[in-house]
């Protein structure tokens, strides 16, 4: 052998090995960004039951921040929800209400966490957690929240029975409350 088949053997094998770093760090970045987004929200699909007595029930994985974080629906387009308690009505964020071509109603002035702010009436057709479809809501398009999830509030939550059990979360929407 030469010296010359020595040297381009030597780059070939150099850069075999790059590749293989490179393919190694690559797969590794998104397993731990897959492992990363189900500790933000380990309920990505969401199941329900029918009880026997023909309630249907969705139970919720708590976050590791101590959230219930979970996909649904709001008219039919997937949307990944907050459940908020202290929210009064499912709140928006304007990027995302436009992604979903929701139209924005009249003004109004809303008291948030962060002070007063305008946020625009809406009605949504259908918001659905698995199989808990709740219809003709109101929603409030706030065009100061970042990011892409929807505060779930009370006029969606009050219509469930919850039950929280460790970190778990139990819907429970009642038959004499199901509406197809």
């Amino acid at each position: 052998m030469n010296k010359s088949n020595d040297h381009t053997s030597s780059n070939l094998g150099k850069w075999m090995v790059y590749a293989a770093w490179i393919l190694f760090l690559g797969l590794l970045t998104v397993f731990f960004n897959n492992y990363l987004a189900k500790q933000n929200n380990p309920n990505t699909t969401v199941h329900g039951q029918t009880t026997p007595d023909q309630s249907i029930e969705v139970v919720l994985q708590r976050n590791r921040y101590g959230h219930y974080v979970a996909n649904g629906e709001i008219n039919g387009n997937p949307v990944t929800f907050l459940l908020d308690t202290g929210a009064t009505t499912i709140s928006i964020p304007k990027k995302t209400a436009d992604r979903l071509h929701i139209k924005k109603g009249a003004p109004l002035s809303a008291h948030t966490a962060n002070g007063t702010v305008t946020v625009y009436h809406t009605k949504l057709d259908s918001v659905a957690i698995g199989p808990i479809i709740l219809h003709q809501l109101r929603g409030d398009i706030n065009p100061n929240m970042g990011g892409e999830e929807i505060l779930l509030g009370m006029n969606f939550l009050k219509q469930l029975e919850l039950v929280q059990r460790g970190d778990r979360l139990i819907l429970r929407q009642l038959s004499a409350n199901i509406s197809f």
